[in-house]
């Protein structure tokens, strides 16, 4: 059986996300209550069977780090293979590289030691549950170079304007890789490509001073390289904003969409803390909300979200709002649209109101 690494590219995605991206990448991001967005990506992974995993980093990653740790909670921490987090090296005084070009370069020991035949490159942002296997099985039947995966949306909102998009013709090859505002195969940042013929794309793109691997060394040889495309079908959310993380959250109070992107027979995996479950005091009222594990909870909750340890004193209403971990709401306070990151304090009868389309946002360890 074909064997696949996988590589989580994360120098191109751009720090967008205001006050939840001034200390973090927007990969370690905490998402639906109890999760940070290189969970799906890393989970996709292990439950395709994917035991040998590189994250390529380049800035704010020390909540990355802290997060996976040696990736025991992904079942990565192996004598062979499992999970490397690698920055940049810039220590090779005769490397030319540039841009994403000097990860694949500097760590080019990951490609050619893994006893993997083929390698999975996917970003953080587009939050799915998809299965490589698949994807490979797919690839593998259509003899194509490079196979890489899209989403064919209903609505175009306004995230998939940054995002290519991919012309496909009736054998579902990828004629043209673009930016078209009104097409809607929306390009998911994530392609499966044989491990040799990725090492000779690498080596060609650095000697002709290409700084993009994408963009220069598949976008930019069509169409003389074969593209297929793979059609993902499932719960898909891309959050390239704090306007689309804010309305994708709130997505998944809806049991159909929550349960589109978490499925049982192929769980999204987290780091666990081992709290208590969370208290609902007598004075509480909860409706429609997402509660994660050891929470108190005294006041008022409706249409939100709460990540585990969350504080919400008596007489507290919280309404359509993201509540990080650890955050202490006091008595009185009234927080509507409003997006807290962790560890921050909100007084007795303070109000913060933000509006839908533009949540409040307030950077974690602060106090109002």
């Amino acid at each position: 059986m074909d064997r696949i690494a996988g590589i989580i590219n994360l120098d191109h995605e751009q720090d967008v996300l205001d006050e939840l991206t001034y200390f973090r990448c927007s990969a370690a991001v905490p998402f639906a209550g109890r999760y940070r967005m290189i969970d799906f990506a890393i989970s996709n992974m292990a439950n395709s069977r994917i035991d040998s995993v590189a994250v390529f980093a380049r800035r704010k990653y020390r909540s990355l780090m802290d997060h996976l740790e040696q990736g025991k909670y992904w079942d990565l921490d192996r004598k062979r293979g499992g999970l490397f987090i690698l920055p940049p090296d810039w220590n090779d005084p005769t490397d030319i590289s540039k841009g994403d070009l000097q990860h694949f370069h500097n760590n080019i020991d990951f490609i050619t030691r893994t006893l993997a035949d083929y390698v999975v490159v996917t970003g953080t942002q587009n939050i799915c549950n998809i299965n490589y296997e698949n994807v490979l099985r797919e690839h593998k039947e259509s003899g194509a170079d490079v196979t890489v995966v899209y989403k064919k949306v209903e609505e175009l909102y306004p995230e998939f304007r940054r995002s290519h998009k991919l012309d496909i013709d009736e054998n579902q090859r990828v004629t043209a890789i673009h930016n078209d505002q009104h097409n809607n195969n929306v390009y998911m940042d994530m392609y499966i490509i044989e491990k040799n013929y990725l090492y000779g794309l690498i080596e060609d793109c650095i000697a002709h001073g290409c700084s993009h691997f994408f963009l220069d060394g598949i976008k930019g040889r069509l169409p003389d390289i074969n593209i297929h495309a793979y059609e993902y079908s499932g719960g898909h959310a891309l959050i390239n904003s704090v306007e689309s993380y804010y309305r994708h959250s709130f997505n998944l109070l809806d049991e159909s969409e929550h349960d589109r992107l978490f499925k049982e027979e192929s769980p999204i995996l987290t780091k666990v803390k081992n709290e208590a479950p969370s208290k609902y005091l007598e004075s509480s009222e909860v409706k429609n909300s997402l509660v994660a594990n050891g929470c108190v909870i005294g006041g008022d909750v409706e249409d939100s979200i709460l990540f585990r340890g969350v504080k919400v004193e008596k007489g507290a209403v919280i309404r359509n709002s993201v509540i990080m971990q650890r955050c202490e709401i006091d008595s009185n306070a009234v927080l509507e649209n409003v997006i807290l990151d962790k560890d921050c304090r909100i007084s007795n009868g303070r109000t913060l109101v933000g509006a839908p389309e533009k949540p409040f946002v307030l950077a974690k360890r602060n106090t109002m």
